[in-house]
Protein backbone atom coordinates (compact mmCIF):
# COMPACT_ATOMS: atom_id res chain seq x y z
CA UNK A 1 0.00 0.00 0.00
CA UNK A 2 1.15 3.17 -0.57
CA UNK A 3 2.09 5.40 1.86
CA UNK A 4 -0.37 8.78 2.18
CA UNK A 5 2.65 10.91 0.92
CA UNK A 6 2.80 8.95 -1.96
CA UNK A 7 -0.84 8.70 -2.87
CA UNK A 8 -0.93 12.60 -2.82
CA UNK A 9 1.90 12.99 -5.34
CA UNK A 10 -0.17 11.19 -7.54
CA UNK A 11 -2.02 13.45 -10.11
CA UNK A 12 -4.93 12.45 -9.93
CA UNK A 13 -4.96 13.54 -6.22
CA UNK A 14 -3.85 16.93 -6.64
CA UNK A 15 -6.14 19.26 -4.55
CA UNK A 16 -8.03 21.56 -6.55
CA UNK A 17 -10.19 24.30 -4.87
CA UNK A 18 -13.08 23.28 -6.42
CA UNK A 19 -12.88 19.91 -4.38
CA UNK A 20 -12.64 22.06 -1.20
CA UNK A 21 -15.62 24.23 -2.25
CA UNK A 22 -17.75 21.57 -3.06
CA UNK A 23 -16.92 19.93 0.65
CA UNK A 24 -18.03 23.63 2.18
CA UNK A 25 -21.25 23.26 -0.38
CA UNK A 26 -22.08 19.73 1.27
CA UNK A 27 -21.82 21.26 4.67
CA UNK A 28 -24.03 24.43 3.41
CA UNK A 29 -26.44 21.92 2.28
CA UNK A 30 -26.67 20.15 5.84
CA UNK A 31 -27.40 23.58 7.99
CA UNK A 32 -24.17 24.50 8.99
CA UNK A 33 -22.69 27.39 9.81
CA UNK A 34 -19.22 27.67 9.20
CA UNK A 35 -16.26 29.72 10.99
CA UNK A 36 -13.86 31.76 9.01
CA UNK A 37 -11.31 28.77 8.55
CA UNK A 38 -13.97 26.80 6.93
CA UNK A 39 -14.85 24.15 9.92
CA UNK A 40 -18.32 24.09 10.84
CA UNK A 41 -19.55 25.51 14.21
CA UNK A 42 -22.55 23.84 14.24
CA UNK A 43 -25.48 22.21 11.59
CA UNK A 44 -28.42 24.23 12.93
CA UNK A 45 -29.07 22.13 15.98
CA UNK A 46 -26.55 22.14 18.53
CA UNK A 47 -29.05 19.93 21.09
CA UNK A 48 -29.13 16.96 18.26
CA UNK A 49 -25.63 17.01 17.77
CA UNK A 50 -24.75 16.43 21.21
CA UNK A 51 -27.71 13.99 21.82
CA UNK A 52 -26.12 12.08 18.57
CA UNK A 53 -22.93 11.61 20.09
CA UNK A 54 -23.87 10.55 23.69
CA UNK A 55 -26.64 8.23 21.83
CA UNK A 56 -25.18 7.10 18.50
CA UNK A 57 -22.13 9.14 16.33
CA UNK A 58 -21.20 12.07 15.00
CA UNK A 59 -19.13 12.94 12.42
CA UNK A 60 -16.80 15.80 11.99
CA UNK A 61 -15.11 17.91 9.94
CA UNK A 62 -11.77 18.39 11.90
CA UNK A 63 -9.52 19.30 9.10
CA UNK A 64 -8.19 22.52 11.00
CA UNK A 65 -5.95 19.72 12.60
CA UNK A 66 -2.44 19.30 11.49
CA UNK A 67 -1.18 16.45 9.68
CA UNK A 68 2.66 16.10 9.58
CA UNK A 69 4.30 12.94 7.32
CA UNK A 70 7.67 12.24 8.14
CA UNK A 71 10.15 9.76 6.04
CA UNK A 72 13.82 8.64 6.21
CA UNK A 73 15.41 5.96 8.58
CA UNK A 74 15.27 8.30 12.04
CA UNK A 75 11.45 9.49 11.61
CA UNK A 76 10.84 7.50 15.03
CA UNK A 77 14.07 8.35 16.39
CA UNK A 78 13.59 11.90 15.53
CA UNK A 79 10.09 12.14 17.74
CA UNK A 80 11.09 10.04 20.34
CA UNK A 81 14.33 12.06 21.53
CA UNK A 82 12.14 15.14 21.79
CA UNK A 83 8.72 14.04 23.75
CA UNK A 84 7.54 12.19 26.58
CA UNK A 85 6.38 8.87 24.89
CA UNK A 86 7.75 5.35 23.99
CA UNK A 87 7.54 5.50 20.16
CA UNK A 88 10.93 3.51 18.84
CA UNK A 89 9.19 0.48 20.24
CA UNK A 90 5.88 1.10 17.83
CA UNK A 91 5.37 -1.33 15.29
CA UNK A 92 3.89 -0.77 11.87
CA UNK A 93 -0.06 -0.30 12.27
CA UNK A 94 0.54 0.81 16.21
CA UNK A 95 0.32 4.24 17.08
CA UNK A 96 0.58 6.17 20.15
CA UNK A 97 -0.05 9.78 21.92
CA UNK A 98 2.78 12.24 22.63
CA UNK A 99 3.58 15.06 24.47
CA UNK A 100 6.75 17.56 22.92
CA UNK A 101 7.73 19.76 25.94
CA UNK A 102 10.45 22.34 26.66
CA UNK A 103 13.60 22.13 28.42
CA UNK A 104 11.54 22.45 31.75
CA UNK A 105 9.02 20.01 30.90
CA UNK A 106 6.16 22.12 29.96
CA UNK A 107 4.30 21.65 27.12
CA UNK A 108 4.72 22.64 23.54
CA UNK A 109 1.88 20.27 21.46
CA UNK A 110 0.69 17.07 21.82
CA UNK A 111 0.12 14.62 18.74
CA UNK A 112 -1.13 11.11 17.97
CA UNK A 113 1.84 9.83 15.97
CA UNK A 114 0.85 6.32 13.68
CA UNK A 115 3.06 4.14 12.83
CA UNK A 116 2.84 3.52 8.61
CA UNK A 117 6.14 1.25 8.05
CA UNK A 118 8.40 3.91 5.84
CA UNK A 119 5.88 7.03 7.22
CA UNK A 120 5.69 8.21 10.50
CA UNK A 121 1.64 9.83 10.65
CA UNK A 122 1.52 12.82 13.06
CA UNK A 123 -2.18 14.82 13.78
CA UNK A 124 -2.04 17.91 15.78
CA UNK A 125 -4.27 19.95 17.78
CA UNK A 126 -6.08 22.74 15.89
CA UNK A 127 -3.94 25.32 13.74
CA UNK A 128 -0.77 23.75 15.35
CA UNK A 129 0.79 21.70 12.19
CA UNK A 130 2.93 24.48 11.17
CA UNK A 131 4.18 25.17 14.77
CA UNK A 132 5.05 21.71 15.17
CA UNK A 133 6.43 20.96 11.66
CA UNK A 134 8.74 23.91 12.82
CA UNK A 135 10.06 22.61 16.09
CA UNK A 136 10.38 19.03 14.43
CA UNK A 137 12.93 20.50 11.61
CA UNK A 138 15.24 22.75 14.20
CA UNK A 139 15.41 19.43 16.31
CA UNK A 140 17.06 17.81 12.89
CA UNK A 141 20.56 16.94 13.30
CA UNK A 142 23.05 16.71 10.77
CA UNK A 143 23.25 12.97 10.26
CA UNK A 144 19.70 12.27 10.64
CA UNK A 145 17.76 11.25 7.63
CA UNK A 146 13.99 12.61 8.06
CA UNK A 147 12.64 14.82 5.70
CA UNK A 148 8.96 16.14 6.91
CA UNK A 149 5.95 17.33 4.68
CA UNK A 150 2.63 19.41 5.67
CA UNK A 151 0.04 17.41 4.42
CA UNK A 152 -2.70 19.78 5.25
CA UNK A 153 -3.03 21.63 1.56
CA UNK A 154 -3.46 18.23 0.56
CA UNK A 155 -5.71 16.37 2.67
CA UNK A 156 -9.22 16.88 4.76
CA UNK A 157 -9.23 15.10 7.56
CA UNK A 158 -12.57 13.69 9.57
CA UNK A 159 -13.48 12.11 12.65
CA UNK A 160 -16.11 10.11 14.30
CA UNK A 161 -17.53 10.37 17.91
CA UNK A 162 -19.59 8.43 20.04
CA UNK A 163 -20.82 5.12 21.42
CA UNK A 164 -21.80 3.78 18.03
CA UNK A 165 -18.50 5.32 16.37
CA UNK A 166 -17.36 1.79 15.43
CA UNK A 167 -20.27 1.21 13.72
CA UNK A 168 -20.13 4.24 11.46
CA UNK A 169 -16.36 3.30 10.39
CA UNK A 170 -16.99 -0.22 9.66
CA UNK A 171 -18.87 1.26 6.72
CA UNK A 172 -15.21 2.07 5.32
CA UNK A 173 -13.22 0.10 7.46
CA UNK A 174 -15.22 -3.53 7.85
CA UNK A 175 -13.01 -4.76 10.78
CA UNK A 176 -13.00 -1.92 12.46
CA UNK A 177 -14.72 -2.92 15.65
CA UNK A 178 -10.71 -5.27 15.84
CA UNK A 179 -8.54 -2.41 15.76
CA UNK A 180 -6.72 -1.95 18.68
CA UNK A 181 -6.24 1.66 20.61
CA UNK A 182 -4.47 3.94 18.14
CA UNK A 183 -4.30 1.23 15.65
CA UNK A 184 -4.92 2.22 11.75
CA UNK A 185 -5.40 1.53 8.40
CA UNK A 186 -4.71 2.76 5.31
CA UNK A 187 -7.43 1.40 2.81
CA UNK A 188 -8.38 2.18 -1.18
CA UNK A 189 -11.84 3.63 -1.57
CA UNK A 190 -13.10 4.84 -4.89
CA UNK A 191 -9.38 5.06 -6.33
CA UNK A 192 -7.98 7.24 -3.00
CA UNK A 193 -5.30 6.24 -0.02
CA UNK A 194 -8.14 6.95 3.10
CA UNK A 195 -6.26 6.63 6.57
CA UNK A 196 -8.12 5.18 8.67
CA UNK A 197 -7.00 5.21 12.55
CA UNK A 198 -8.41 5.08 16.18
CA UNK A 199 -7.63 8.08 18.70
CA UNK A 200 -8.47 8.58 22.49
CA UNK A 201 -12.01 8.91 22.44
CA UNK A 202 -14.46 11.94 23.84
CA UNK A 203 -17.21 9.23 24.59
CA UNK A 204 -17.39 6.07 23.13
CA UNK A 205 -15.15 5.35 20.76
CA UNK A 206 -13.24 7.59 18.13
CA UNK A 207 -11.46 7.53 14.63
CA UNK A 208 -9.59 9.82 12.66
CA UNK A 209 -10.15 9.85 9.07
CA UNK A 210 -7.63 11.49 6.25
CA UNK A 211 -8.37 11.65 2.57
CA UNK A 212 -7.38 13.18 0.07
CA UNK A 213 -9.05 16.59 -1.04
CA UNK A 214 -10.36 15.51 -4.31
CA UNK A 215 -12.14 12.83 -2.34
CA UNK A 216 -12.89 14.58 0.84
CA UNK A 217 -16.83 14.95 -0.36
CA UNK A 218 -17.33 11.50 -1.26
CA UNK A 219 -15.94 10.34 2.37
CA UNK A 220 -18.05 12.69 3.69
CA UNK A 221 -21.13 12.01 2.31
CA UNK A 222 -20.77 8.34 3.07
CA UNK A 223 -19.75 8.87 6.79
CA UNK A 224 -22.58 11.48 7.05
CA UNK A 225 -24.91 8.45 5.92
CA UNK A 226 -24.24 6.81 8.99
CA UNK A 227 -23.57 9.43 11.61
CA UNK A 228 -24.92 13.05 12.17
CA UNK A 229 -22.85 15.77 11.18
CA UNK A 230 -21.76 17.97 13.92
CA UNK A 231 -19.42 20.98 14.66
CA UNK A 232 -16.66 22.51 16.51
CA UNK A 233 -19.37 23.51 19.03
CA UNK A 234 -20.43 20.57 19.91
CA UNK A 235 -17.14 19.12 19.68
CA UNK A 236 -16.26 21.61 22.60
CA UNK A 237 -19.06 20.13 24.97
CA UNK A 238 -18.07 16.72 24.64
CA UNK A 239 -14.33 17.48 25.28
CA UNK A 240 -14.63 19.85 28.34
CA UNK A 241 -17.16 17.21 29.50
CA UNK A 242 -14.85 14.33 29.27
CA UNK A 243 -11.98 16.55 30.85
CA UNK A 244 -9.43 16.17 27.60
CA UNK A 245 -6.81 18.82 27.81
CA UNK A 246 -7.08 20.82 24.90
CA UNK A 247 -5.01 23.31 22.50
CA UNK A 248 -4.29 26.78 23.78
CA UNK A 249 -6.26 25.89 27.23
CA UNK A 250 -4.66 22.94 29.09
CA UNK A 251 -1.92 22.05 26.20
CA UNK A 252 0.60 25.41 27.14
CA UNK A 253 3.78 26.27 28.40
CA UNK A 254 1.47 26.84 31.52
CA UNK A 255 1.38 23.35 32.67
CA UNK A 256 3.85 20.22 32.25
CA UNK A 257 2.03 17.21 30.96
CA UNK A 258 1.25 15.11 34.26
CA UNK A 259 -0.69 18.72 35.81
CA UNK A 260 -3.19 18.05 33.34
CA UNK A 261 -3.99 14.23 33.01
CA UNK A 262 -1.03 12.95 30.38
CA UNK A 263 0.48 10.37 33.02
CA UNK A 264 -0.17 7.81 30.42
CA UNK A 265 1.47 9.83 27.49
CA UNK A 266 4.67 10.14 29.41
CA UNK A 267 7.61 6.84 29.45
CA UNK A 268 9.23 7.23 32.84
CA UNK A 269 11.80 4.36 31.39
CA UNK A 270 12.93 5.63 27.70
CA UNK A 271 15.97 7.92 29.08
CA UNK A 272 16.51 11.12 28.14
CA UNK A 273 13.72 13.53 26.14
CA UNK A 274 13.56 17.38 25.90
CA UNK A 275 12.24 18.14 29.49
CA UNK A 276 13.06 14.50 30.87
CA UNK A 277 14.71 15.89 34.09
CA UNK A 278 12.06 18.16 35.30
CA UNK A 279 9.15 15.53 34.42
CA UNK A 280 10.89 12.59 35.94
CA UNK A 281 12.00 14.43 39.12
CA UNK A 282 8.39 15.31 39.66
CA UNK A 283 7.27 11.63 39.35
CA UNK A 284 9.95 10.15 41.40
CA UNK A 285 9.12 12.66 44.44
CA UNK A 286 5.66 12.29 44.24
CA UNK A 287 5.56 16.49 43.77
CA UNK A 288 3.20 17.93 41.85
CA UNK A 289 1.71 21.40 42.19
CA UNK A 290 -1.52 21.48 40.45
CA UNK A 291 -3.53 18.83 38.56
CA UNK A 292 -6.72 18.67 36.60
CA UNK A 293 -9.90 18.21 38.05
CA UNK A 294 -13.68 18.45 35.84
CA UNK A 295 -16.35 20.98 37.66
CA UNK A 296 -19.66 21.58 37.32
CA UNK A 297 -20.54 25.77 37.79
CA UNK A 298 -23.48 27.33 38.67
CA UNK A 299 -23.69 30.05 35.64
CA UNK A 300 -21.72 30.38 32.76
CA UNK A 301 -18.09 31.10 33.13
CA UNK A 302 -15.71 32.74 30.55
CA UNK A 303 -12.57 30.88 30.71
CA UNK A 304 -9.80 31.21 31.67
CA UNK A 305 -10.82 32.28 35.00
CA UNK A 306 -9.37 32.21 38.73
CA UNK A 307 -10.91 29.65 41.04
CA UNK A 308 -10.84 30.86 44.35
CA UNK A 309 -11.26 29.32 47.75
CA UNK A 310 -11.87 31.14 50.86
CA UNK A 311 -10.81 34.60 48.54
CA UNK A 312 -7.17 32.73 47.89
CA UNK A 313 -6.65 31.88 44.80
CA UNK A 314 -5.84 28.37 43.97
CA UNK A 315 -6.38 27.33 40.63
CA UNK A 316 -7.52 28.60 37.00
CA UNK A 317 -10.33 27.36 35.30
CA UNK A 318 -9.37 26.56 31.97
CA UNK A 319 -12.02 25.81 30.01
CA UNK A 320 -16.16 26.07 29.94
CA UNK A 321 -18.78 25.12 28.15
CA UNK A 322 -22.95 25.23 28.43
CA UNK A 323 -24.45 21.94 27.82
CA UNK A 324 -27.75 22.01 26.20
CA UNK A 325 -29.82 21.15 29.02
CA UNK A 326 -28.37 24.47 30.33
CA UNK A 327 -25.63 22.32 33.30
CA UNK A 328 -22.63 24.62 33.09
CA UNK A 329 -19.30 22.16 32.75
CA UNK A 330 -15.83 23.40 32.88
CA UNK A 331 -12.23 21.99 32.90
CA UNK A 332 -10.03 23.49 35.67
CA UNK A 333 -6.62 23.37 37.15
CA UNK A 334 -5.65 23.48 40.88
CA UNK A 335 -3.58 23.11 43.32
CA UNK A 336 -3.03 19.17 44.76
CA UNK A 337 -4.57 19.96 48.23
CA UNK A 338 -7.51 21.22 46.73
CA UNK A 339 -8.34 18.36 44.08
CA UNK A 340 -10.99 16.02 45.98
CA UNK A 341 -14.30 15.41 44.85
CA UNK A 342 -16.14 17.22 47.45
CA UNK A 343 -13.90 20.48 46.31
CA UNK A 344 -15.75 23.24 46.29
CA UNK A 345 -14.67 27.25 45.32
CA UNK A 346 -15.85 30.17 43.20
CA UNK A 347 -14.74 31.96 40.60
CA UNK A 348 -14.15 35.75 40.85
CA UNK A 349 -17.23 37.11 39.31
CA UNK A 350 -18.62 35.09 41.82
CA UNK A 351 -19.91 31.57 40.56
CA UNK A 352 -20.44 28.50 43.12
CA UNK A 353 -17.97 25.83 41.48
CA UNK A 354 -17.95 21.99 42.20
CA UNK A 355 -15.46 19.26 41.43
CA UNK A 356 -17.16 16.28 39.93
CA UNK A 357 -14.46 14.19 39.22
CA UNK A 358 -10.90 13.66 38.40
CA UNK A 359 -9.80 13.36 34.43
CA UNK A 360 -7.47 11.52 32.59
CA UNK A 361 -5.13 9.64 33.64
CA UNK A 362 -3.65 9.82 37.51
CA UNK A 363 -0.65 9.35 39.37
CA UNK A 364 0.13 5.80 39.41
CA UNK A 365 0.45 6.07 43.58
CA UNK A 366 -3.02 8.34 43.75
CA UNK A 367 -3.26 12.03 44.54
CA UNK A 368 -3.22 11.53 48.40
CA UNK A 369 0.27 10.59 48.31
CA UNK A 370 1.40 13.69 46.52
CA UNK A 371 2.95 16.41 47.79
CA UNK A 372 2.78 19.94 46.89
CA UNK A 373 5.48 21.54 45.13
CA UNK A 374 6.77 25.20 45.07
Amino acid sequence: MDTVGDALSHPGNAVTMTALHFLQALHHSLGAALANDGIPLHYGDLAEEYRAAHEAAVVMDRSHEGRLAITGRDRLALLHRISTNHLERLTAGEGAPTVFTNANGRILDRAAVYHRGDEALLTTEPGRGGALRAYLQRNIFFNDEARISDLAELTCQFAVHGVNADQTVASLLSEAASVSSYGHRTVEIDGAAVFIGRRAPLIGSAWTIIAPSSAAAGIWSRLAEAARPAGSLAYNMLRVEAGRPGGGRELTEQYIPLEVGLWDEVSFNKGCYTGQEIIARMESRGRLARTIVCVRLSSPVEAPAPLLSDGREIGTLTSSAELPNGVCVGIGVVKIGEARLDGRFTTSGGAAVEVTRLPGAQPPFGLDNVQLSG
